[in-house]
C-alpha cells in the first residue's frame, strides 16, 4: 500500500473538510495538509478569533466525527512542493484535463502527494504545472465532477487497492 499525504487546498467547506478527515482515517493516509484558505480545526492553540475559532472547529467537527482529533495534519499557507519532492513523494493532481489519465488506468507509486482543489474552479493552472501527474475519475452522468470529497474517496480507494 503507497504512503499518501493529502493536500486539501483553497476548500471553502467545513463540512468537506471534516469529510476529508473521516476519509483519510478510513485510508490509512498518513497526513492531511490543509494549505491556502482551507479551514482547520482548532485542535492546539490558535491566533484566529477564539469565536471563529470554535465555529469553525465545531463544523468541521460535525462531519469528522472527532477524526480531526487524531488523523495526522498540518496547516500551512502554501504547498511544500520542494519538501515533497525531496522526500521521494509523487505530486499527483486530482483534476480533469487533457494530460489526465483516467484513474482506473493509472498505476499508482509508492509515495504519493494527493492534491484536491477548490470546489468550483478545481486546481489552478499554476498548481497543475507543477504536478507530476493528473488523475481524473471517469464520468458517466451529465454532470462534469463529483463534490470533492466523494472524489477524494474514490481516488483514495483506487490509489489503495491497485
Amino acid at each position: 500500500m503507497p504512503e499518501i499525504i493529502v493536500i486539501a487546498h483553497n476548500i471553502r467547506s467545513t463540512h468537506n473538510v471534516g469529510a476529508f478527515f473521516r476519509t483519510c482515517d478510513g485510508f490509512g493516509v498518513s497526513k492531511l495538509l490543509l494549505t491556502g484558505y482551507t479551514p482547520y480545526p482548532a485542535i492546539q492553540k490558535d491566533t484566529r478569533l477564539p469565536h471563529f475559532a470554535d465555529k469553525m472547529t465545531r463544523q468541521i467537527h460535525k462531519t469528522a466525527l472527532g477524526a480531526e482529533t487524531f488523523v495526522p495534519f498540518e496547516r500551512i499557507e502554501a504547498i511544500p512542493f520542494d519538501d515533497l519532492k525531496q522526500s521521494g513523494y509523487t505530486i499527483i493532481g486530482l483534476e480533469q484535463r487533457d494530460r489526465s489519465m483516467m484513474l482506473s488506468d493509472y498505476t499508482p507509486p509508492q509515495k504519493i502527494a494527493l492534491i484536491l482543489g477548490e470546489e468550483v474552479d478545481g486546481i489552478s493552472e499554476d498548481i497543475i504545472a507543477r504536478c507530476d501527474d493528473l488523475i481524473e475519475i471517469p464520468m458517466s452522468g451529465k454532470k462534469e465532477s463529483f463534490n470533492v470529497s466523494v472524489a477524494t474517496g474514490i481516488a483514495l480507494y483506487a490509489l489503495v487497492t491497485n
